[in-house]
């Protein structure tokens, strides 16, 4: 959970500071790419304040009313952020481009000054296109470092669960925050590569178009990740069970044992990231019974949490 934190954390800061680079930006060259980019980082933002309140809340303890922890919390929050922020900012984004694309806007730098709140943001002889520029590359610096704490955090875990890779991690994690804020920092630095070609490219050509395709590329973007975020967080929040070779080194735990004779039933659940509940039924071998069979229930239990150590809890029912 403090690894998850500090990735958080460090995504906070970073698409607060840019959040409020890019919306400056923004007011003086009135660049639409720049706008679907505000959108963006203002999205990252709160993202991560959800995040937190998701970390925080899923941390309490077990109590009565919620026996198995709140560790789904973290699904819940990790859900809004992918649908309501991520969508949101997705739609926005895309509408923007889509209207520059149509003549409603899509000035990337061409010098005309911005009239915001009938206040005019853009200096005598300012050359607006050095404000995207700058914003944008340091942009990518705050992101980068953001990408580099996350992309840590989760090749972490791909190393503690033996995973071959990133789309491994991307299928089995039930760690959805850290998942959350790696998906979002890529998606910002990739974000940000468009924004700085589509005001290059108007640059260079003087055609608006490239600024506003750019905008509506981060606003798709955006809303194709939100669909597989959120796709991901559901499929926790119903309580899926482990992969199926997670759950079999689990199974081979129970069935490697010369007191049972067959497994009834076996059943896991994710009630948290890292938090499984392992529930199965087994029959043991006729005339195995009384205190052995308590102590090797116990030694059963123990062993799986050994193999796999985000198994929290184990319900091992005799069966006869």
């Amino acid at each position: 959970m403090a690894e998850s934190k500090s990735v958080v954390m460090a995504a906070l800061i970073a698409n607060g500071a840019i959040a409020i680079m890019k919306f400056a930006g923004f007011l003086l060259t009135g660049s639409a790419a720049m706008l679907s980019e505000t959108y963006h980082s203002i999205s990252d933002t709160g993202n991560q304040v959800f995040l937190l309140i998701g970390l925080r809340y899923g941390g309490r303890e077990a109590d009565r009313r919620h026996p198995f922890g709140y560790g789904k919390a973290q699904f819940f929050y990790a859900f809004l952020v992918s649908v309501f922020l991520f969508g949101i900012a997705g739609w926005e984004s895309a509408k923007h481009g889509i209207n520059a694309l149509l003549g409603s806007g899509g000035h990337g730098g061409g010098g005309e000054a911005v009239e915001f709140l009938w206040l005019s943001f853009q200096p005598p002889g300012f050359d607006p296109i050095l404000v995207n520029y700058t914003v944008l590359l340091l942009g990518i610096a705050f992101e980068s470092w953001a990408f580099k704490k996350a992309y840590a955090g989760m090749k972490a875990q791909i190393e503690e669960n033996d995973w071959s890779g990133m789309r491994e991690a991307f299928r089995k994690t039930s760690d959805v925050t850290t998942l959350t804020a790696l998906t979002e920092d890529t998606i910002a630095l990739v974000g940000l590569v468009l924004a700085l070609a589509g005001i290059f490219l108007e640059q260079q050509t003087g055609n608006a178009v490239y600024d506003a395709v750019a905008a509506l590329l981060i606003g798709v973007m955006l809303m194709g990740f939100a669909v597989a975020l959120a796709w991901e967080n559901k499929r926790l929040i119903l309580g899926e069970s482990l992969p199926r070779d997670e759950e079999e080194k689990l199974r081979a735990v129970v069935e490697g044992r010369e007191e049972v004779d067959r497994i009834v039933d076996f059943r896991t659940v994710y009630f948290g990231p890292e938090r499984i509940v392992v529930s199965t039924d087994v029959e043991f071998r006729p005339g195995f019974q009384g205190g052995d069979l308590d102590a090797t229930i116990t030694e059963i239990e123990e062993e799986m949490k050994s193999v796999n150590a985000s198994v929290r809890t184990v319900y091992l029912e005799p069966e006869v």
